[in-house]
Parts: C-alpha cells; sequence; structure tokens
C-alpha cells in the first residue's frame, strides 16, 4: 500500500513537472520584452470611459465635423500605438458612449492624448479615466484589427 502510494505521488509530481515545462516552453520572452509585460503576461493601460459631454450639438454638419476629426484621431492615435482599444457603447443609463484602453499606465499622459481629440475639445465628449491591469497581448489586436477591415470610417 504505502509503495502504491508513494507511486501515485511520483507520478503525480512527474505530471505537474512536465505540464509546467510545457508552460515554460511556449513563453516568448521576447515578446513579453516588447509587450512591456510582467511575469503574468500583465501590463498597465489607461481605460477611459468616454460619456456625453456639455455641448449640445444641434448642427448636424458641426456634429458630424467634430465627430469625423474624433474619428481620424482614434485612427492616428491606434497607428502611434497609443490607442490600443476603442469602439461605440449602446445607449444606457450612465450616458457612456464608448471606451478607450491607452497604452500607459499614467493617467496624466492619457489626459494629454485624450485633448487632442476634436470631440473633447469642443466639449461633445467628457471621460472618466481608469488605471487598469490587463493582457500584455491586447497591444497585439491594431495588428490584427487592420487585417479585418474591408471599409474604414
Amino acid at each position: 500500500m504505502k509503495h502504491t502510494i508513494a507511486t501515485i505521488i511520483l507520478l503525480t509530481f512527474v505530471c505537474f513537472c512536465n505540464k509546467a515545462n510545457a508552460q515554460n516552453e511556449m513563453y516568448d520572452s521576447a515578446l513579453a520584452r516588447k509587450l512591456n509585460a510582467d511575469e503574468y503576461g500583465m501590463k498597465y493601460y489607461v481605460l477611459v470611459m468616454l460619456k456625453k459631454g456639455s455641448l449640445q450639438l444641434t448642427d448636424t454638419n458641426k456634429r458630424d465635423s467634430i465627430f469625423r476629426g474624433h474619428m481620424n484621431n482614434i485612427q492616428r492615435l491606434a497607428s502611434e500605438n497609443k490607442l490600443v482599444l476603442a469602439g461605440p457603447m449602446d445607449e444606457n443609463d450612465k450616458n457612456y458612449e464608448g471606451i478607450f484602453v491607452f497604452n500607459t499606465g499614467n493617467l496624466d499622459e492619457a489626459r494629454q492624448w485624450l485633448s487632442t481629440d476634436p470631440a473633447f475639445q469642443a466639449k461633445a465628449l467628457d471621460a472618466e479615466l481608469y488605471a487598469w491591469y490587463g493582457p500584455a497581448a491586447l497591444q497585439e489586436i491594431i495588428s490584427i484589427d487592420k487585417k479585418l477591415h474591408k471599409k474604414h470610417f
């Protein structure tokens, strides 16, 4: 009986070690460095909740112009690897319009990047900013996303 228990413990230990080694073999240290990943494959970002601003837009042409500039700014920030995720939200009781995830853990730097957006300059949008700890691989979405667009805004 003692021999059986010892064998089971040994086999469990061997399986555990093999699984741990297999996981380490998948680790790509060069990619982790490139993406500034910590040992858990994570890093800090700034999550931005985009909200309706104080500007009440009734002029359709002005609204279209502001939001065309907003979309152009999104594309510029993404091409500079500053913005890793963006998208609109459905109507909701919080007046949230969408989200941004900025490729920085620095709230002041994220505010500076927001200040370049015509929709924020015109006060058509406002924002809540939060430090967010997420997967470093999120940065790779931009390069994949480019392959999925038939049309651009």
